[in-house]
């Protein structure tokens, strides 16, 4: 099943000239990053990792640019962006799901530099409120050398696990982190806090809990927490 998709255009290998431009777009990120965030920073990730000092230093600042909302100039990185794909190739990446498996294909014809350019440019077709908040994902994905794979998703992903679900249903997995029926009306914030304190007692190790499993459990419970206690909730 394709969760997300990012179709880059670019100039081919014969062409003198370097050009950029964007395809087909399937980029969920509500709430951030979302599954089109978690995309986007695979991409940068992959390509990033054979790119030089300087590309690295003026990529980091493109996306700083992108993120705060600045206009960005051209050409950035000696490629241009345009609108027009006419001539150009393409490559395609798609980011896969299957129960809890995510898996990334990532089909590159075009140079590296191209890659993390299209990741950035799509970065800049969505609202403010989600660039500065996937923004931080894309620079922390400029520094992954690990694989592209699960590992790459909980980095990006922050506090949450890697599995499938905490990405496309945040709500449900909280829900379900907690300890509720996921398809009950959302729980009063007191009683988050209550099955918060209680989960808390179970994987503290003081109490109990596995010691080598209980720094990356505490945080998916504070991130559940949070996630439930933004919700429109009553008492």
């Amino acid at each position: 099943m394709v969760l997300a998709e990012l179709e880059v255009f670019h100039s081919r290998a014969v062409q003198p000239t370097r050009r950029v431009a964007l395809g087909h777009l399937v980029l969920p990120v509500d709430p951030a990053p979302g599954l089109g965030g978690i995309l986007l920073g695979a991409v940068v990730a992959e390509h990033s990792r054979r790119l030089d000092g300087d590309d690295l230093l003026d990529i980091g600042r493109l996306i700083t640019e992108v993120e705060q909302g600045r206009r960005v100039t051209q050409p950035r990185l000696r490629h241009r962006y345009q609108v027009d794909r006419h001539g150009l190739a393409c490559s395609r990446h798609v980011m896969h799901g299957e129960g809890d498996d995510i898996s990334f294909d990532l089909e590159t014809r075009g140079t590296d530099v191209a890659q993390v350019l299209g990741a950035i440019y799509a970065l800049e077709r969505l609202d403010l409120e989600a660039r500065r908040a996937i923004g931080p994902v894309l620079t922390r994905a400029s520094r992954w050398r690990g694989p592209i794979g699960p590992s790459l998703v909980a980095h990006l992903a922050g506090a949450r696990s890697a599995e499938l679900r905490s990405l496309a249903d945040p709500r449900g997995w909280a829900m379900t982190l907690l300890g509720f029926d996921p398809d009950d009306a959302a729980p009063s914030r007191r009683e988050v806090m209550r099955r918060y304190r209680r989960r808390m007692l179970d994987v503290h190790p003081d109490h109990g809990g596995d010691s080598t499993e209980a720094s990356a459990s505490i945080l998916e419970l504070n991130e559940a927490r949070r996630i439930l206690t933004e919700l429109p909730v009553v008492g």
